[in-house]
């Protein structure tokens, strides 16, 4: 009994004292939380240098239609489609009676007047004669005749413009070549009248020994340059040959429904093997002045608002807005406040705020 009671002493005095004990401190060797490792690159420069494949199509180099501007009756046709004529070749002549009764009553006018002018003024010239004797011309006599010659004049400079204009539309009763080319049309046969409003074209010419070849170049590609000017294309008609091309002009406007911009390549054509309408598969080396920056698509956030990147300086990350350029096969060019050698998330999102403290981890971009 006596044994208990020492030992009921004992645990009395320990848990006393272990009630009086001060708080005890976390170990310092405790683990701390850690911030999250993310992978990352550094943002390095590059020159664009892509070819890309585009569709284009080949058009005549001047293409024209051939209308009847006086009504009248085909009198005689001088070629037929394929057929090569020359600049100002006769390529059919119409016949219109009535044009010639024009010109004939013109001509009788002229006369006409031309004989009124020659009286009065041979009127003029007599009194003006008479007229250096005092007394015998009255002044106003003397003017007189010479309003009417003035007037005379003015009828004879109208009744000859008359006539140059009927002879001019005369002159339209012969079709004419306004170039060298090819008829590709036609539309009408000897003896069908002509010159109607909203008639079909009596042909087609097209000068083919020079191709355009348009290309339409979407808008992001419309701020670099093709290199060397130079365009490489194939035909699918003509298989297994290749075409080239050398850049001649620009639309310098981009078409509000494509968002593109039409840029035209000349093709020599000297052996008329291309012909116009041909859809081409084209090949282009485009560049950029200067250079850019190309990162990861895995890099570039897309919201409905914006586009941006997720930078890190000093293990604390910033979302950085940027532009976007050409997609590459793995990369895409972006622009915006960026310097080479900033630290970029490779694989970024909108879950990664700003001002994250990171433990980042550099990978080859």
């Amino acid at each position: 009994m006596k044994g208990l009671n020492t030992i009921l002493a004992i645990l009395t005095i320990t848990c006393a004292a272990a009630c009086n004990q001060p708080g005890r401190q976390p170990s310092k060797d405790a683990a701390s939380p850690k911030a999250d490792s993310v992978a990352a690159f550094l943002l390095q420069t590059a020159a664009l240098d892509k070819t890309f494949s585009l569709p284009g199509e080949l058009l005549p180099n001047e293409k024209v239609l051939v209308y009847g501007k006086v009504s009248g009756y085909v009198k005689k046709i001088f070629v037929d489609i394929g057929s090569p004529v020359k600049q100002g070749q006769v390529i059919a002549l119409l016949d219109a009676p009535e044009m010639q009764s024009k010109i004939a009553e013109s001509k009788q006018r002229l006369e006409s007047v031309r004989s009124k002018w020659v009286n009065s003024n041979d009127v003029y010239k007599r009194l003006s004669e008479a007229a250096k004797y005092d007394g015998v011309i009255a002044p106003t006599d003397l003017e007189r005749a010479k309003n009417q010659v003035a007037s005379d004049a003015a009828l004879l400079q109208a009744a000859q413009s008359e006539l140059n204009a009927v002879q001019e539309t005369a002159g339209y009763l012969t079709l004419r070549a306004p170039f060298a080319g090819t008829v590709t049309k036609r539309n009408v046969d000897a003896g069908a009248y002509v010159g109607k409003p909203g008639e079909m074209p009596l042909f087609e010419i097209e000068d083919n020994s020079v191709l355009r070849l348009r290309i339409s170049i979407p808008e992001a590609l419309t701020g670099t340059k093709v290199k060397d000017e130079k365009v490489l294309f194939t035909i699918k008609a003509i298989p297994g040959k290749k075409y080239e091309g050398k850049l001649y002009r620009k639309s310098g406007s981009l078409d509000i429904n494509t968002r593109s911009e039409i840029w035209e390549f000349m093709i020599s054509n000297t052996d008329r093997t291309l012909k116009p309408g041909m859809f081409a598969d084209c090949k282009l080396n485009i560049q950029r002045e200067g250079k850019s920056f190309f990162v990861p698509y895995s890099a570039l956030v897309t919201t409905l608002e914006k586009k941006f990147v997720i930078k890190v300086r000093d293990n604390t990350t910033s979302w950085v807005d940027v532009g976007q350029g050409i997609n590459l096969a793995d990369k895409i060019e972006i622009f915006g406040a960026l310097n080479e050698g900033d630290t970029l998330v490779m694989k970024a999102n909108e879950e990664l705020k700003a001002d994250t403290k990171l433990v980042i981890k550099i990978t080859r971009n």
